[in-house]
């Protein structure tokens, strides 16, 4: 009987884990087909966030970068899973009240979401329960008591009389609960790419920059940037929007309808306002290469990006709300909750801050802040990129955004970087080797950028800008201050093993620190090194 045991609790593990999945399944599919409901995954995955200290949110940020947030959610999928398990393994009674604490702990966690309904999140949890106690109440061959024993309690798994079904029995109901599960998220994903995708055709960018994101000599508004010679593997002077850098609080992207989107502003202003999407077309649009930095980014990391943003001007958009002489701090809001503030100044000092609504030539993607962000010159991501932007509201510096209380600076402006590209790999053969990056100071600018082999003298490098202000201390004409640069040294590499390192030089002056700072709370500083090995030419 030892066989038809194991059999037995194995099949009500399943049972569980089949339940729990499928009533997980059934709140995806009404996420997707609705934009008034969210994840319940992503629901709990959001509380968690917000209530996990700082130094956690930090590490993991350090630790798992763009993959933290599907490793969440994959963990709160799991752990959901394996509680269904455990519990109908004990009982099927245990596994029925379990689903419906799922229930209300997941109905809670998505009605305090800022985008949901209220009445829908409490409507889609029932219903993820009542689904899940179906298909739990399916299953054939529940244990049933041996008609001859007289025992109050009930089977017992470890019972020897208790007869289960047929495996091809349980086999058929296996697949069909895990077939009915998976063509739920399917659809529901499927519903859900298809209104982005909708949603996203509809807009057109009143924009002429098409950018080439293939190539560094990419033709921005306004300026003519001279073309530095073919390096391959250095990253191209505008980032194409697949390969710009992601980091958020928001665990599933919110899909926002322009037609019905709109901004407030409101706080320190002498008239509150309003506009809607169309109201941000009938304005002036600009178009602005900006690099964006995030705070997180480590020396020498990927979490940065340069691309040319259409919108309009921020400070058109608060003229219309009027701020009043008391204002000190621009706070934006996300749809998903998020907040940041910035100095009312760096919307009004003459850097192209941007109510941006175009990404490269095309309408923000959903990832990036559809349909409308901010884009502000100068500022960490974290006080200033509000993505899926609906309002703004002027206020003191009493006011604090997401990221303050968990740890990070108030005032973040963007410390001046470089970082090396090239060569990579880092084995090479003698002669002559290209050594290549990028480097950034927005919106202040970089004149200089310097290499050093093995410790050595400080050699200059030929900058993308160099023709147009750089490399003489005079800040980039326009708006190219606000974008990083190319750089290119070429070496001549005897064979050995060397250290590579680089730094940057502002245009106001500032020269890169070699000192190293962690990223926590106010951005990274350092050289970035690498080292290269020099190989006999032909060997």
């Amino acid at each position: 009987m030892r066989g038809s045991d194991t059999f037995g609790r194995s099949r009500e593990a399943l049972t569980g884990l089949l339940t729990s999945g499928l009533a997980l399944a059934v709140g995806e599919f009404g996420a997707g087909v609705s934009r008034s409901l969210v994840s319940p995954v992503a629901a709990v995955g959001d509380l968690i966030v917000d209530r996990a200290p700082g130094s956690v949110v930090r590490t993991s940020i350090r630790l798992l970068g763009t993959a933290q947030k599907p490793l969440l959610l994959a963990g709160i999928v799991l752990c959901a899973l394996g509680l269904g398990a455990l519990l109908a393994r004990r009982s099927p009674a245990d596994l029925r009240m379990g689903l419906v604490g799922f229930g209300l702990f997941g109905g809670w966690a998505m009605a305090r979401a800022p985008l949901a309904s209220e009445t829908g999140s409490w409507l889609l949890a029932a219903g993820m329960v009542v689904v899940g106690l179906i298909g739990l109440g399916l299953r054939p061959g529940s244990p049933v008591s041996d008609p001859a024993d007289g025992s109050p309690g009930g089977p017992s798994y470890e019972d020897p009389r208790i007869k289960y079904a047929d495996r091809r029995g349980f086999l058929a109901y296996a697949g069909g609960m895990g077939g009915t599960a998976v063509g739920l998220l399917a659809a529901g994903r499927l519903v859900e790419d298809r209104s982005a995708r909708e949603l996203r055709a509809r807009v057109q960018i009143p924009s002429t920059t098409v950018p080439d994101t293939t190539a560094p000599s990419t033709t921005v508004p306004d300026t003519t940037v001279p073309e530095l010679p073919d390096v391959p593997g250095l990253d191209p002077w505008i980032t194409p929007n697949h390969d710009f850098y992601r980091i958020d609080t928001a665990l599933t992207v919110p899909v926002i309808d322009p037609a019905t989107w709109s901004l407030g502003i409101s706080g320190l202003v002498r008239r509150e306002v309003s506009i809607g999407f169309d109201d941000l077309l009938d304005m002036e649009v600009h178009d602005a290469t900006v690099t964006l930095a995030c705070v997180s980014n480590e020396v020498g990391g990927q979490l940065v990006g340069n691309a040319v943003w259409t919108g309009v001007l921020l400070a058109d958009v608060l003229a219309l709300a009027d701020p009043q002489s008391a204002a000190e701090q621009v706070m934006a809001w996300s749809v998903d909750g998020f907040s940041a503030g910035f100095p009312l100044d760096a919307a009004l000092d003459g850097r192209t801050a941007l109510v941006a609504f175009g990404m490269n030539g095309e309408p923000l993607p959903l990832e990036h802040g559809f349909p409308v962000r901010l884009v502000v010159p100068g500022l960490y991501g974290y006080v200033s990129a509000v993505k899926w932007l609906f309002r703004l509201e002027l206020t003191d510096w009493s006011d604090k955004g997401y990221w303050i209380p968990r740890g990070w600076a108030q005032e973040a402006p963007v410390k001046i970087s470089s970082r090396i590209d090239v060569p990579f790999p880092r084995r090479v053969p003698a002669g002559i080797v290209p050594l290549a990056g990028v480097a950034w100071y927005p919106d202040v600018g970089v004149a200089a950028v310097e290499v050093s082999i093995d410790d050595g003298r400080w050699r200059e490098c030929e900058l993308l800008d160099a023709e147009q202000g750089g490399g003489q201390g005079r800040p980039a004409p326009g708006r190219l201050g606000e974008s990083w640069v190319q750089w290119l040294h070429l070496w001549e590499a005897t064979p050995g093993n060397y250290k590579v390192r680089v730094r940057a030089t502002g245009t106001d002056g500032t020269v890169q620190s070699g000192a190293r700072v962690h990223p926590a709370p106010n951005g990274a500083e350092g050289y970035h090194e690498v080292g290269v090995i020099v190989e006999e030419a032909g060997s």
